[in-house]
C-alpha cells in the first residue's frame, strides 16, 4: 500500500471511531410513574411532544419506562426504588403520592414531578423560582379549584343551601382541599358536607346519603383516585339526578354536568420540555417550577336539560366548550 492510502485508511478510521464509540452509547432512560394509568388519557401524548420538541424521540433516542400503582399507592415508593436501581436518567412522577415517593428515593437522580398543590408545602422543593437539589417539575391549581367548583355550583343551582365535597382521605393535599372548599362555603353563606372515599362503594354510598340530605350538588376534589372512576361517578349522579362538578374534560364527556380544572395536557407537555431539557445536561435545581395557568370550562347541556337544570347563559358564555 503506498504511503498516501495509508495515511488516507488511518484518517478515515480515526474519524469512524469516534463515531462508532458515540454509536454505542445507550439511549438515555425515563423512568414514568404515577397512581394511575387511567389519569394519563391525552396527557402522555402531550408528554412525549415537549419531549420531541428537546430533541428526543421515545425508541429512536430515549427511552420510557412505565409504572402504574392501580389505585395501590402503596406500591409507589417500591416503584421509585426500582427505577432507581435500574437506573434511569430522569424519574418523571404523576401525583402527588408519586412525586413523595420519587424524592424518598433518591437525592441524585434528576426528578420532574406534576403535582396538583402547593410543591414548597408538601416538601418537594425548597423555592419555586430556584427549587435546588435534584428535583424541579410543574404544579397545577390544585384545592383552591375546588372553591372555584364550588362557586360554580353555586351560580348554577342560586336555590341550593348545602352543597357537598368528595376527597379521597389517602390523599395527601386533602385537608388543604377541604379547608379551601370550606372557606368557599362561608363565603357564600352555605353548609358544606365533606364526602371522604376510598372505594367504589364509598362513592355508591354516598351519593344515596346525598340524596336522602337533599345536597344541591357535588364538588370533586382533584384526585388520581377519582379519575380512575370518572365514568362510574358521572352515572352515579345522573342515577341519582346530582349535578355534579368534575376535575376532567373527561368527566363531561362520559355524561357527567360539567368539569372544571387545569389543562393536564398543557402540563405535562411542559413536564415533557423540563425532562428533555434535563437530558440535554442541564440541572433540575436550576430550573423553576412551572405554574400551569390554563384552566378549562365544559359544561355537557344535554345533562344539564336530563337534570332540570338551566344553566345560565353568563357561565355558558365563559365555557371553553359545551356538549349538546
Amino acid at each position: 500500500m503506498k504511503r498516501r492510502e495509508f495515511l488516507g485508511v488511518l484518517s478515515g478510521a480515526a474519524t469512524a471511531w469516534p463515531l462508532a464509540a458515540h454509536a454505542q452509547q445507550p439511549m438515555p432512560v425515563i423512568g414514568f410513574f404515577g397512581g394511575t394509568s387511567a389519569e394519563l388519557g391525552g396527557r402522555l401524548p402531550a408528554f412525549r411532544r415537549g419531549l420531541e420538541e428537546a430533541g428526543f424521540v421515545e425508541g429512536r433516542s430515549t427511552a420510557i419506562e412505565y409504572r402504574y400503582a392501580e389505585q395501590q399507592f402503596n406500591r409507589l415508593p417500591a416503584f421509585a426504588a426500582e427505577l432507581v436501581h435500574r437506573p434511569v436518567n430522569v424519574l418523571v412522577a404523576g401525583g402527588i403520592p408519586a412525586a413523595l415517593a420519587a424524592t424518598s428515593a433518591t437525592t441524585i437522580i434528576p426528578i420532574v414531578f406534576f403535582v396538583a398543590g402547593d410543591p414548597v408545602k408538601l416538601g418537594l422543593v425548597a423555592r419555586m423560582n430556584r427549587p435546588g437539589g435534584n428535583v424541579t417539575g410543574v404544579t397545577s391549581l390544585g384545592g383552591e379549584l375546588s372553591q372555584k367548583r364550588l362557586e360554580l355550583a353555586r351560580e348554577l343551582i342560586p336555590k341550593a343551601t348545602s352543597f357537598a365535597v368528595l376527597v379521597n382521605p389517602n390523599n395527601p393535599n386533602t385537608e388543604t382541599i377541604i379547608k379551601d372548599a370550606q372557606a368557599a362555603a362561608h363565603s357564600l353563606a352555605v353548609q358544606l358536607h365533606v364526602m371522604r372515599a376510598s372505594s367504589t362503594s364509598d362513592i355508591e354510598s354516598h351519593f344515596t346519603t346525598m340524596a336522602q340530605r337533599r345536597i344541591g350538588a357535588l364538588v370533586v376534589g382533584n384526585d388520581g383516585l377519582f379519575m380512575n372512576w370518572t365514568v362510574q361517578i358521572a352515572r352515579l349522579s345522573i342515577r341519582h339526578a346530582m349535578p355534579t362538578i368534575f376535575q376532567t374534560p373527561e368527566f363531561a364527556a362520559a355524561g357527567g354536568l360539567m368539569s372544571y380544572g387545569s389543562s393536564n395536557t398543557d402540563a405535562y407537555h411542559q413536564v415533557g420540555v423540563y425532562t428533555g431539557r434535563i437530558l440535554k445536561g442541564e440541572k433540575p435545581g436550576d430550573l423553576p417550577v412551572v405554574q400551569s395557568t390554563k384552566i378549562e370550562l365544559i359544561v355537557n347541556l344535554k345533562t344539564a336539560k336530563a337534570l332540570g337544570i338551566t344553566v345560565p347563559l353568563a357561565l355558558l358564555g365563559r365555557a371553553d366548550e359545551v356538549i349538546e
